[in-house]
């Protein structure tokens, strides 16, 4: 029977050798979702997941758009007599299928996660040789999303690797959304928008906006901060767009910087047009982490439908200027203040006439339109854009915050 079972999957990679394209139409806006390591890291079970499924329900996070509930790394068992990956029965007794099927029934869908090399980044079965075996059983189980991590890979090649995940995802016959992880390392950005609908462009995330929080002993491992990650992303937006987007990693909102930083996290990430995948214990988010993660017009923002990453513009008094063009002819602009200081700074629209050249081809011409001014945080109208060159108002941009408009064509 194994070797049956093995002849069979030889046979289907054969046939779908001439590199099988990922799923289409799973990522025309970026995803978004929950994933287990930054809340529970290691330290996962079925009673937690089926708990962060009933609570992405009652929280209001699924009628937001938060579909995806991801399973990190930890939940693998044995490899079975024919080399098919089982779940960790102590910690999921009921088994992936049972629980796919549990979020289905809720309107969410179910990720796992695998790595390309011969063990996982905590030591368990990857999917190095194994790639259509695991790729089946997730279709089996009713699995929606694959994080591919890029442990324990010292001979791989990395392009090679996860097109061979890829096209046994497409050959499995089930639409799985796939994500990358190999930190950014090799470049996908380059070579990956055919295989995957999204890429690590970074390190993995820690909790600290432009300082980590958490103590770590000299010379140990050590995970980027916000505005690293922001840094390392913010230079590839040319690569990004409907069905292929870079991720900087998810997000740390509500795991302990101040609620400024979170929502300045959240709001660069918007401006990103990054997958929103939250990290935080949400079932027992407080009203502020709630106020931020499910903000209606920033998620509008990061899901709008052209698809255009955000164009950091300029940097002046220690902020940084972002503009993301719109679907409708709208603007989102965004000053960030990482400084240790507030920052007062004059709004004179007449420095913002730019043309976004590299991606979008679209143009603000503040000289000769007029937009009203949506506040994305305190959800009102602050005026309109003037064609005067003159400075407006002046605006307070706190420590560690934004500020953040939506600019509405004056229709």
């Amino acid at each position: 029977m194994k070797k049956l079972i093995l002849l069979c999957i030889l046979c289907v990679s054969t046939v779908f050798n001439a590199k099988a394209q990922k799923w289409e139409n799973l990522a025309d806006t970026p995803l978004m979702g929950w994933s287990s390591w930054n809340c529970f890291a290691d330290k996962i079970d079925e009673e937690k997941i089926v708990g962060i499924i009933d609570a992405v329900v009652s929280s209001g996070l699924k009628d937001a758009g938060y579909v995806y509930v991801n399973i990190d790394d930890c939940w693998h068992g044995k490899r079975d007599a024919n080399g098919f990956i089982t779940v960790n029965e102590q910690r999921f007794p009921h088994g992936m299928k049972w629980l796919a099927d549990y979020a289905h029934a809720k309107g969410l869908k179910l990720g796992i996660y695998s790595c390309a090399g011969y063990q996982t980044c905590a030591g368990l079965p990857g999917s190095y040789g194994h790639e259509y075996q695991d790729a089946l059983q997730y279709a089996r189980w009713g699995i929606d999303f694959l994080k591919e991590d890029w442990c324990n890979t010292p001979d791989l090649n990395p392009k090679a690797a996860y097109q061979l995940m890829s096209d046994a995802l497409r050959t499995a016959g089930r639409p799985i959304y796939f994500n990358l992880c190999e930190w950014g390392r090799n470049q996908p950005w380059h070579w990956a928008r055919d295989m995957a609908h999204s890429w690590r462009t970074t390190g993995d995330i820690g909790v600290g906006f432009a300082e980590l929080i958490k103590h770590y002993e000299e010379g140990a491992w050590r995970p980027n901060t916000v505005m690293k990650n922001l840094e390392l992303t913010d230079t590839l937006r040319q690569y990004a767009g409907p069905g292929h987007w870079n991720d900087p990693d998810m997000l740390e909102v509500g795991n302990g910087m101040t609620q400024s930083e979170d929502r300045a996290h959240f709001t660069m990430w918007c401006m990103l047009a990054a997958p929103l995948v939250l990290g935080n214990d949400i079932r027992t988010m407080s009203d502020a982490t709630k106020g931020i993660v499910l903000n209606k017009d920033m998620i509008a923002i990061d899901q709008d439908k052209l698809g255009v990453q955000g164009l950091h513009f300029c940097d002046t008094q220690g902020l940084a200027l972002w503009f993301k063009p719109l679907a409708n002819g709208d603007w989102a602009f965004t000053i960030l203040n990482a400084t240790k200081n507030d920052v007062r700074f004059g709004l004179n629209w007449q420095e913002f006439n730019l043309t976004d050249s590299q991606v979008s081809k679209k143009s603000t011409n503040f000289n000769t339109t007029v937009y009203r001014v949506y506040n994305l945080w305190s959800h009102k109208f602050e005026g309109k854009t003037s064609k005067k060159n003159k400075i407006e108002r002046t605006l307070t941009i706190p420590s560690h915050d934004v500020v953040s408009y939506r600019l509405m064509l004056n229709q």
